[in-house]
């Protein structure tokens, strides 16, 4: 199963590198045929891999925060968030890497109250001013049990389209989709302070199903 965002792109490539296919019949040097063959076989995979998105069991429960990404946990700490809260929130952010899954699910359920687009830099991922200074989405959804949960997500250095369904005063399900962002980035989380966090730095997560952090 492809997400619909790269549904373009996978046609235009299979359009490319069927062209490119044939073009390649032409060339009378049969190791350079295998080679240029399997080169674009490669390219194609890598773009089914990127756009894949798979079925996730996400277990609603409006006291977890799930992790909205499949991904790394590159930062846990203490901040103070700028942007909305404008006080101090327990940080948890989740690198993703080109092979990771892209797709950005809602941590929780309940109503948008807050989204908003920022244009900016495409500063490396897991770079300490890439969450205030990159191309980033940040998108606020209000639980009647927990309160409010903000995510942002953030363009990275290969990053260059930051999708976002979230509108405010939208009702949303946890674990549905919220979005994607497409070709390496990262999510940030900004939590209560008083959050019990599941997980651990350098942690592996999966979107839609590994809870992040019970409120």
């Amino acid at each position: 199963m492809f997400h619909k965002e790269g549904q373009k792109i996978i046609f235009i490539s299979l359009i490319l590198v069927g062209g490119l296919f044939l073009l390649i019949d032409f060339i009378e040097i049969p190791w350079l045929i295998k080679t240029l063959q399997i080169g674009l076989l490669v390219f194609f995979i890598l773009i089914l891999q990127f756009f894949r998105n798979p079925k996730r069991h996400t277990q609603h429960n409006d006291t977890h925060v799930i992790s909205p990404v499949d991904g790394k946990v590159v930062v846990i700490e203490e901040v103070k968030e700028p942007e909305y809260f404008k006080d101090k929130r327990l940080q948890v952010s989740i690198f993703m890497s080109p092979i990771n899954v892209h797709v950005t699910r809602y941590p929780v359920g309940g109503k948008v109250v807050f989204s908003k687009y920022h244009p900016g830099k495409y500063l490396v991922a897991w770079h300490p001013k890439s969450s205030e200074e990159n191309e980033r989405t940040t998108v606020v959804v209000e639980n009647q049990k927990i309160g409010k949960v903000l995510y942002r997500q953030i363009a990275g250095a290969l990053a260059r389209r930051i999708v976002n369904y979230a509108k405010k005063d939208m009702n949303v399900v946890q674990g549905n989709d919220a979005g994607f962002i497409k070709f390496g980035s990262r999510v940030d989380l900004f939590l209560p302070l008083d959050s019990k966090l599941k997980v651990n730095l350098d942690q592996k997560v999966k979107g839609g199903e590994t809870i992040i952090a019970e409120l």
